[in-house]
């Protein structure tokens, strides 16, 4: 119970020193790639019964710590920032194809490509020519990612698995949603609050994604004594 209870306070902190702007930037560079590296440590002991697919989730979570460290700098970070969660979603794409074959689910796909297609089509005219490519390019990944997922759970229904499926498939739903709201935020109108729902959705995200691993048995008895 210590570590979600530490990543939660990290996260407070980081969302706080976000919101309280400048004079505060010290906290948010400590605290936000603090979050994510408890997220990390979630996942590290976790993912008994495939290699694979642990090896994936870590590197995905690795380069979205990376990801968060380019993006400390709003402006010159956002396109290696863009460019390293794009990377991530990959891993997880992979990740999610070890235990269901992409797009095993077709139906699950289109829903998930309407929606993409809906969000940017809103946000395409405010999108800067020079980074249209990249941000088309990582709204294909994202949707890939977050459907993919959806499959995992689709396919995994009354299974063994069906729970760590389900939290992958939260998880992707969250990146979505916290990431449509980063776009909104940076390309068409400010956002009140905008670091509390973009940051808050973005760990819960990461932290679902990292919970799809299973469990070392020396965690579920850990579980089970608490």
């Amino acid at each position: 119970m210590l570590l979600p209870v530490l990543a939660l306070v990290c996260a407070a902190v980081a969302i706080a020193a976000s919101l309280l702007g400048p004079a505060f930037a010290m906290l948010l560079f400590a605290f936000k790639p603090l979050t994510t590296a408890l997220v990390i440590a979630h996942a590290w002991p976790r993912g008994v019964g495939s290699l694979r697919q642990t090896r994936l989730v870590r590197i995905g979570l690795a380069l979205s710590l990376v990801g968060d460290v380019f993006l400390l700098w709003p402006k010159e970070g956002f396109l290696p920032g863009l460019v390293s969660f794009l990377l991530a979603h990959l891993a997880y794409i992979a990740a999610f194809c070890v235990p269901a074959r992409l797009a095993a689910r077709p139906l699950v796909f289109a829903a998930y490509a309407v929606v993409a297609a809906l969000i940017l089509s809103q946000l395409w005219p405010d999108v800067p020519g020079a980074l249209r490519a990249p941000v088309l390019g990582y709204v294909v990944c994202l949707a890939t990612m977050a459907a993919q997922a959806a499959v995992w759970w689709r396919t995994a229904a009354a299974s063994a698995d069906e729970g760590l499926a389900r939290a992958a498939a939260i998880g992707g739903v969250l990146f979505m949603v916290s990431d449509s709201l980063l776009a909104i935020n940076r390309f068409a109108l400010p956002l009140p609050f905008a670091s509390l729902w973009i940051l808050a959705t973005y760990w819960a995200a990461q932290w679902c994604i990292a919970s799809s691993l299973r469990p070392s048995h020396a965690l579920e008895q850990a579980r089970e004594a608490a």
